[in-house]
């Protein structure tokens, strides 16, 4: 089986990852609701319009390898125990995963130009971890796809 590193590498696969990536942002951002999801809504609207509406997409295509790399010391551990899918292996170890993930797009955030972008981070940055444990779920079921043998 190869690792989630590997995979990402394919110049076939990879830009599927990050269609699927940018679908799974969209998806979570638009189940978000009240007061804190309408401030998420509004922030993640005003990043999609960035370089042209590309800078989700380019935002994760840049960031996948950091974030595969964050994720695979947790993918090589799920396929060690076996059984159950990765979704649910992410959920047992959320806050590792969580933080993993969380701590790259900090240090971007920090070494950024674009001040709209830090500003947006800063603002919804507290938030972060939950949105993120809501995903991983839906990171763990992509993973699985592309990882199967």
């Amino acid at each position: 089986m190869k690792s989630l590193v590997e995979v990402i590498q394919d110049p076939v696969v990879r830009p599927r990852v990050v269609e699927d990536a940018c679908r799974l942002i969209d998806e979570e951002v638009d189940r978000k609701g009240g007061v804190g999801g309408f401030a998420l809504k509004q922030g993640y609207k005003l990043v999609r319009k960035l370089k042209g509406g590309r800078m989700i997409p380019d935002a994760v295509n840049h960031l996948l390898d950091e974030f595969a790399g964050a994720i695979e010391p947790l993918h090589a551990e799920h396929r060690e125990a076996g059984g159950q899918g990765f979704d649910a292996f992410l959920r047992q170890h959320e806050d590792r995963a969580a933080n993993a993930l969380l701590a790259i797009t900090d240090r971007r955030a920090e070494r950024s130009d674009n001040r709209v972008l830090v500003a947006t981070y800063r603002k919804l940055r507290p938030s972060a971890i939950g949105h993120v444990r809501e995903a991983l779920p839906g990171v763990g079921r992509m993973v699985d796809r592309y990882t199967a043998d």
